[in-house]
């Protein structure tokens, strides 16, 4: 009968380990924050090379949700939608230049999508890993950022900002005579502030 108890013990032990396991687990997923963007507070930048001279252009119109823990990072997950229509550069035709079918194709594809099903710690701050939809091209990215959390007016809100740099022709930006990298660059300088908010 000892040997029987003894299995009996140890399998029991075992159970309560695991539903341990299994609440620490629950616990920590209920630690993620959902957070959402303040539009009037955050900034989607881009810099370019064109004719020598650099040139700056944002996007007015894009949305995050970010899931986000610095101590539950398996569970933290990022989504960027951006309104390609509302590309901005200060330049009317350049804008107009910018839309058309061998650039951007708004009218084709008028939005841009970020997923990133991880996020990481990096030496300095995070990463988000994910996949780059432009037009129909999607490609595999790092985006570099840092992070910072704080109490206004009884609201947690954080503070995403950093910077990269993507080769537009990966996404196809860039047919017919576009193609050519001696007037226009191949490499497009983005960054983004963005402040938000938790819901």
């Amino acid at each position: 009968m000892r040997l029987p108890s003894a299995l009996a013990l140890a399998a029991a032990l075992l159970a309560a380990q695991l539903l341990v396991a299994a609440a620490a687990g629950a616990a920590d997923a209920a630690a993620v924050t959902h957070y959402v963007l303040d539009p009037a507070k955050s900034t989607l930048e881009f810099n370019f090379s064109q004719a020598g001279a650099q040139n700056k252009g944002r996007f007015r119109h894009f949305s995050t949700a970010l899931d986000f823990s610095a101590d539950n990072l398996a569970a933290s997950h990022l989504e960027v939608t951006v309104d390609m229509t509302s590309v901005d550069t200060g330049d009317q035709e350049r804008d107009d230049t910018l839309k058309d079918a061998d650039l951007f194709a708004v009218k084709k594809f008028a939005q841009a999508r970020f997923s990133a099903a991880q996020i990481v710690k990096s030496a300095s701050g995070y990463e988000a890993i994910g996949k780059l939809t432009i037009r129909d091209a999607t490609r595999d990215v790092r985006i570099p950022f840092t992070w910072r959390s704080a109490a206004e007016q009884g609201a947690n809100v954080g503070y995403m900002t950093g910077r990269t740099t993507l080769r537009r022709l990966d996404y196809g930006v860039g047919q017919g005579d576009w193609k050519a990298t001696d007037q226009v660059g191949n490499d497009v300088g983005v960054s983004f502030t963005l402040r938000l908010t938790a819901r």
